[in-house]
């Protein structure tokens, strides 16, 4: 059996005699699951060395050592698919998500996703790892994205997730100019009964936060960019949220206000980047800021505007 790299923790002198589970729970932060998981490998939690059973106490000095079994996305066809390093470690891959690929195989479309460029990647480095994405981006949507290579990280990270501890900045150009430049749309979200594909804002919805400020108008306000940072995670929220507010996102076929406007034909696709992801390494606990410059598309869209 084939084991990723162990996750370490020694016992300080101020834990002399606290339990083996405890310690799991309350200071490495291992979930019941994963716990669960654990205790049925060989080496999956050791004291020393040396399996342990979670009900024996522990000693100052004691290392504390957890080791997942490495897994493979067998479900997932490697594909060798055009994608960008932002950073990598043992532990998190980062990178940036080109607009108009899927993230993740779905019915009927088990190619040509970002997942099966990656375990493409992944074998051809000899690594096992199973994809698991800590977040999702439309498949229009270009920008940071990360994935966790094992069970422990993606916990941590969609548990800072859920705590509202993740910083998920986006860049997205919409018709006109929101009123006022700067502020916070509190609109909740759910599925339109009508259209259940879509999203809507209504008072039976699911809470839904969006925090924007204007960076750039552009012809007199016929157009603006906008930063966005999302204090929850809805489906479609930008998108529901802008149009809610009376500026969709420029190029979006789905949340429009009316008839096609003429600036929806500079572009192929919504107008939506994820520039910005900050979040708490679970092993380091440093705090760690990924970025990703416009694309080409959207430089090109900016650049008309400004004409």
């Amino acid at each position: 059996m084939q084991y990723y790299e162990p996750i370490t923790y020694i016992v300080p002198q101020a834990e002399d005699g606290f339990y083996l589970k405890t310690i799991l729970s309350n200071r490495m932060q291992v979930s019941r699951k994963l716990m669960s998981r654990l205790k049925l490998t060989e080496q999956g939690i050791t004291v020393n060395g040396e399996r342990r059973y979670i009900s024996v106490k522990v000693q100052a000095g004691d290392c504390i050592q957890i080791r997942m079994e490495q897994e493979r996305s067998d479900d997932i066809f490697p594909q060798p698919i055009d994608f960008q390093i932002i950073y990598e470690d043992e532990h998190l891959l980062v990178v940036m998500k080109n607009a108009g690929i899927i993230v993740h195989p779905t019915h009927g479309h088990y190619m040509n996703t970002l997942a099966n460029g990656i375990v493409h990647y992944w074998q051809e480095k000899g690594w096992n790892y199973r994809f698991r994405p800590v977040h999702r981006l439309d498949q229009e949507t270009s920008g940071v994205l990360c994935i966790a290579k094992n069970p422990y990280i993606h916990q941590h990270i969609s548990e800072q997730m859920i705590a509202g501890e993740v910083d998920k900045q986006y860049l997205a150009f919409v018709h006109g100019v929101p009123q006022p430049i700067k502020g916070t749309v509190e609109g909740p979200i759910d599925r339109d009964p009508e259209n259940p594909h879509l999203r809507i804002v209504t008072p039976s919805g699911y809470e839904s936060i969006t925090h924007y400020e204007v960076v750039e108008s552009y012809q007199e306000g016929i157009a603006s960019l906008v930063q966005l940072k999302l204090e929850t995670g809805r489906t479609h929220q930008i998108r529901v949220h802008m149009q809610h507010i009376g500026c969709s996102l420029i190029g979006d076929k789905m949340y429009t206000h009316e008839q096609e406007n003429a600036l929806d034909t500079r572009i192929e696709r919504h107008a939506l980047h994820a520039w910005k992801l900050g979040l708490t390494h679970p092993i380091t606990k440093q705090w760690m800021e990924f970025t990703a410059d416009l694309p080409q598309d959207l430089m090109k869209l900016q650049a008309s505007l400004l004409e």
